[in-house]
């Protein structure tokens, strides 16, 4: 069995999604810090031919609380700023009427909780995209939650029954191939290939959320894009 255990973006990068794509199962790391000035609640859109962050605004986000104690502002021109953005960003993408709609969905979602809020959006583009991992939520696992970094994780993988773990290429230096080997478990880092595709007229701008790919690729066209990866 193939695992992947990350904590929640909003909206990750393309490599993310093909991460969660080649495992079995996707363990939505849940009850961890929130991470300050981290993907859990910001991404990057081409604005004007650029990267340009967009955030959902938190209510008291510490990195002292976990990702299932933080919670969404309650106002609703927090949601609208997020979709005004996008749709001002990509109001003339191929894709907009297609995509558009699902992304207003999930934005205006009413769930606060942002652990329950992201696990929601995960849920929605995996049905968009066609991924059939399965989505297991970290503080649901009766587990040690003594056990921090590495130590934690090789915890999960034994009592999914992972036989290998797979992790982002920035893991390389937190997880040791030696320590997962003794265990029994195959630990590989994901590093997605170079790629790229037309985005209005504009040169090429890489790493951005996945509404990035959306609006300019059609479903069948992003397909080929999961698999556009090697395991180091």
């Amino acid at each position: 069995m193939r695992l992947v255990i990350m904590q929640p973006y909003f909206f990750p990068y393309l490599g993310y999604w093909q991460m969660v794509n080649a495992a079995n199962n996707f363990v939505i790391y849940d009850d961890v810090n929130y991470i300050k000035n981290g993907w859990i609640n910001r991404n990057n859109l081409l604005s004007n031919g650029e990267a340009h962050l967009f955030t959902l605004a938190l209510d008291k986000a510490s990195p002292f609380k976990k990702i299932n104690e933080t919670f969404i502002k309650q106002d609703a021109e927090n949601r609208n700023k997020v979709l005004s953005f996008i749709r001002n960003s990509y109001l003339k993408a191929p894709y907009f009427k297609d995509v558009f709609p699902l992304i207003e969905e999930i934005v205006s979602y009413s769930e606060n909780n942002l652990a329950l809020y992201l696990e929601n959006h995960f849920r929605k583009i995996f049905n968009y995209l066609g991924i059939t991992t399965n989505i297991i939520i970290s503080s649901k696992i009766d587990k040690n939650n003594e056990l921090r970094a590495q130590d934690k994780v090789l915890e999960i993988c034994r009592i999914l029954g992972a036989k290998q773990y797979i992790n982002a290429i920035g893991g390389q230096d937190l997880y040791s191939k030696e320590d997962f080997a003794k265990k029994g478990i195959a630990l590989n880092f994901i590093k997605m290939r170079q790629h790229s595709y037309s985005q209005f007229k504009n040169e090429f701008v890489s790493n951005l959320s996945i509404i990035d790919v959306m609006m300019f690729n059609s479903k069948e066209e992003i397909k080929p894009l999961l698999e556009e990866y090697d395991l180091v």
